[in-house]
Order: C-alpha cells, then structure tokens, then sequence
C-alpha cells in the first residue's frame, strides 16, 4: 500500500486512554455453549433484566418536563439553580451541610469524576486508587497524564483498606486519595471506625479525598452507610454521586460533585470545577429539569429497591457457599460480590482468566475476572441483579463446573 499524502498522528491523550477492562473483555475468548441459554453476570447495569424499575413517578416528572417545552435549551454547564438545588436538600447534612453552590452536575458520575481528577491532579502528580477498584479510575487519570498508585483492599477484612500499604504510596507529588464506598466491585460497606481512619490518614498528609458514593444509601441489614464527609470538619472532600443505581437509570447521565470545603481549602479547585465543566456544557437538560421531582421518589420504592437487592445477596450466599475451590466473599451493600478462586484445586484451571473463559465456553455463564479491576490474586466479580431464576441457574452450573474441574485428591 502506497504511503498516503497525509501524515496524520493521533493525540497523546488519545493513545494514553484506555479502559482495562475493555483491554481485557475484548481480549476474552469467549465462545458459549451453544446448547444453554447465555447468562450474564458481568454487567453492573440493573436495568438489563427488566426486574428493576424506577417509580413511576420519576418517568412522570421527565414527560412533565418534555411536554412542557421548556426543558430543551442549553441549561448553564454546572445545572441549572433549581437542579442544584434539590440535590443539595436531597444531600445535605447537619455534620456536612451543603447549598446549591457546593453542588456541580454533570453527565454522570463517572463525568463528575473526571471533574474531580481533572480539578485536583495535574499530569505528573499521582493519585492513589483502590485495588480492585472500578477501571475507570484508572482510564481518567492515565489520560491526563497523572500516575495511578494502587493501594490494596483486603478480601479477609470485608475490603477494607489496608491504611499501611496506602501511607506508603503517599509522596510529595501525590494530590488525592480516592475511595469508594459502598464499594465497586466488592459490595463492601466501611465502617464509621475504618472511615475515621482513612480520614486520620488524609489529615496526616494533607490531602483531598474524592469520594465515589454512586452506591450511598445501597447498604444491607446490619451495615450502614455513612458518608465520610459527615465525620470531619478538616478533610476538604470531593464526593461524587448520581441517578444511575440507587434509581436504575444508568442511561439518564445525570451525576454530580458535591464540594465539602473545609475551611476554604477547595476555594480554587471550585473555579477549576467550574471550568472543566464547560468542556461539554454539563447533562442532560431533561433529566436535570425533572431532578427536583425524581429526588422526591417515595421512600418505599428505594426500600423496595434494596429489599430486592438483599433478597439476591442471601440467594448468591446460600448458593455460592460450599462449592469447592471457590471462596466467596460476600456482600455488605451495593450489587456485586467478589468470588476467589483457589486454583489449587482445580486440576486445569491456571487463573481468574482461564476460569472465566471456561467457564462462559462449557456453562454459557460470564463473569469477569478480577484483573479487569487489578485484583490482587484470582478472583471474579459476580452482578447479582439477575431475576432469582437466572442466578439460581448460573450458580448451580458455576457448582457443576467446579466439580468437574476439580484436580483428584
């Protein structure tokens, strides 16, 4: 082929940015038994089922807003006052006390923690995220340029943060720690004690915390969520929230950084907020129109939600428990669950990919291995919003496929 007159090379950014769990799901050979009906256990959307449904009433609020004709032109790129408004209500704290100025919209919450990475982290600086972490922590930072440092979360301690190994990444150039809670993709829910403890760490060195609270409120019987901005009156903290699970509208793009400013320490990094959310002129003028309405959803259909969510959890413990070779570490909130693998005993199993591949090729039944989320060791991560029939399905071929491959004792 001849060399074609134009000379066009891509962007540094451009070839920087890439999502590990695509490098590593695209790479999957994955070829289902044809003979079973494929059930997927790896995507973290509640809407693919059909068994989780927003209320009424917040699809009521969007056609209000749509026939009113008055929701379609270009809102301001931090969300209009009234939206603004409403979330700080919905959000808002005596220990952590928020105005629709400390609140920025955007398209999304992973837009809104680009706003937050973008805001605190300059190329060449670091940031420390959790490992196993959600991917797209690493995708935002990378692409700009800062280094991602990954502190370990311990699977016998329910992932909680190892607070040691995390001080030890901790240098001159680091500019933010971000923690997610509840977690993503090990459905754990902190502590009030670990929470001050992370805090104590952050006060140590003097540095921001984003907070990823896309699951607040998802905890289980016995756990409860706490926001961390809640417990400090130093920290400055970044939390970043949004519609897409607690009310199962991933699609809507609607998420937000609500800034908790401990004594006008993040004056400047609410201009740079502000700047960088004129790159795309902030989300979507419907939904955030409709926003006032939507946060006012009865309670009983966030408990129904979470009594749904809690059924499945009990259902995946009970059926996931005593197969052989798997350790399963089991939810505290949220909608996922970490399962280890101890390759030991398996006569033909090497690691999580090898396992998850198999797996998909024999049981027709796909979950993603750890390492699309730097998981330490051999794990896969199970979505467990499946209707009840499906997970009943999937975890009794997950049994029959461990036993068969089981080594001889």
């Amino acid at each position: 082929m001849a060399d074609h007159p134009f000379q066009i090379k891509p962007s540094i950014v451009s070839m920087r940015t890439r999502n590990p769990i695509r490098a590593i799901v695209d790479n999957l050979k994955v070829k289902p038994n044809p003979e079973k009906e494929f059930i997927s256990l790896a995507l973290g959307d509640p809407t693919t089922f059909g068994n989780f449904k927003l209320h009424e009433s917040c699809l009521d609020a969007v056609k209000s807003q749509l026939e009113s004709y008055k929701a379609n032109g270009y809102p301001p790129s931090i969300g209009t006052e009234q939206a603004r408004a409403a979330v700080a209500q919905a959000y808002t704290h005596p220990q952590a006390p928020l105005t629709s100025a400390d609140v920025i919209l955007a398209s999304g919450c992973s837009d809104a923690l680009n706003l937050c990475i973008g805001a605190l982290a300059n190329e060449g600086q670091n940031i420390l995220l959790p490992a196993p972490g959600f991917s797209l922590y690493e995708t935002l930072a990378s692409s700009k340029g800062i280094e991602c440092r990954f502190y370990d979360l311990q699977p016998h301690r329910s992932w909680e943060i190892d607070l040691n190994h995390l001080e030890t990444l901790v240098d001159e150039n680091t500019a933010a720690i971000l923690v997610n809670n509840p977690s993503n993709p090990c459905g754990s829910v902190y502590s009030k004690q670990h929470l001050l403890d992370i805090l104590a760490v952050a006060e140590k060195h003097r540095l921001p915390i984003i907070s990823d609270e896309i699951y607040a409120d998802m905890a289980f019987t016995g756990h409860e969520f706490l926001p961390i901005s809640t417990l400090t009156t130093t920290v400055p903290i970044l939390t970043t929230g949004g519609l897409a699970k607690k009310y199962l509208v991933p699609g809507w793009r609607v998420g937000w950084v609500l800034v908790h400013d401990r004594n006008g320490a993040l004056e400047q990094i609410r201009k740079g907020l502000i700047n960088l959310s004129q790159l795309i002129l902030g989300p979507n003028s419907l939904v955030q129109a409709a926003l006032p309405d939507i946060l006012q959803a009865p309670k009983s259909f966030y408990e129904q939600t979470m009594e749904q969510l809690e059924r499945n959890a009990n259902i995946s413990e009970k059926l996931l428990t005593g197969i052989p070779g798997l350790r399963p570490v089991f939810p505290q909130g949220a909608m996922y669950l970490m399962v280890e693998i101890d390759t030991s005993r398996f006569k033909n199993i090497n690691d999580d990919l090898d396992f998850v591949e198999k797996l998909a090729e024999e049981e027709s039944v796909l979950c993603l291995p750890g390492k699309c989320f730097r998981c330490r060791g051999n794990f896969i991560r199970i979505v467990f919003t499946p209707p009840v029939e499906k997970l009943d399905i999937a975890y009794s071929r997950i049994r029959s496929f461990c036993e068969r491959h089981l080594a001889s004792s």
